[in-house]
């Protein structure tokens, strides 16, 4: 195996790593204040497409986690930067909150129900009947079906909630149409992060809590990986795939050190 080059520049997920179900994790707050120490470009991503990077930073920031606006990398950032490349000043119909109906606005796309180049399907906490019809209705009319990430449940307090990727599976079934994913574990979500930080993939690392979002995606974009057991994937289900990420630790406070 190829010795990897040292790790100049760090991406991180953001629930099950740094924080889980509203509470950091021990460590979290240390290894942010480490990552701005150091002067190391970094994200903290998150397939969470509700909220805007500014909400994400007020949230965190009221835990003790200090992450500025510029270093907050959503799948909703990254879904309006695919659609900007692919057809510029388009139209969509929305199915989420202000942090993709924001970042949908910001690169000048026009929000509609009445013919849109695209339907987008976000993450929301009250997804209605009536909105699952129209986006059905206008896939099956010739708009291109977009999903800002293949999450099929989430967390809440009380317990799994579902997710994107759930909800597209019941508007492939009703129109024979698969969505193209943006986010986590599409590694296009993460090269684009790493260009907007000016990073490259070869010297960087992603840390994650999950095998089949962070640490594929940070596979597939030819990144170091890093398994914490602190979320979703416990040490009994790492060898359920067919893939392993580099290193598996504890939590984010045994990689304190390495930043």
């Amino acid at each position: 195996m190829a010795e990897r080059k040292p790790i100049e520049s760090w991406l991180t997920d953001m629930d099950g790593v740094l924080i889980h179900e509203g509470v950091p994790i021990p460590g979290a707050d240390r290894f942010v204040a480490r990552l701005r120490e150091s002067g190391k470009p970094f994200l903290v991503l998150t397939n969470n497409s509700i909220y805007t990077p500014r909400d994400l930073h007020a949230r965190l920031s009221r835990m003790g986690l200090e992450v500025p606006v510029e270093n907050i990398w959503t799948s909703a950032l990254a879904t309006a930067q695919f659609l900007d490349d692919q057809r510029p000043g388009g139209t969509a119909y929305v199915i989420g909150e202000a942090g993709l109906t924001t970042a949908l606005h910001d690169i000048g796309y026009i929000l509609t129900d009445t013919a849109p180049d695209y339907v987008v399907l976000g993450e929301t906490r009250t997804y209605s009947f009536e909105a699952l019809t129209k986006a059905i209705r206008l896939i099956k009319d010739g708009a291109r079906f977009i999903a800002t990430n293949p999450d099929e449940t989430g967390p809440s307090t009380e317990g799994v909630l579902p997710a994107t990727g759930s909800v597209a599976a019941l508007i492939t079934k009703a129109t024979g149409r698969d969505p193209y994913f943006v986010g986590k574990p599409n590694p296009l979500m993460m090269r684009a992060g790493l260009n907007a930080i000016g990073a490259h993939s070869e010297s960087s690392a992603m840390i994650g809590d999950r095998m089949d979002t962070d640490v594929l995606a940070g596979l597939e974009a030819g990144m170091e990986t890093f398994l914490v057991l602190t979320g979703v994937t416990g040490p009994g289900d790492v060898d359920r795939h067919p893939f392993r990420p580099s290193t598996i630790v504890d939590s984010i406070a045994d990689l304190v050190e390495r930043v």
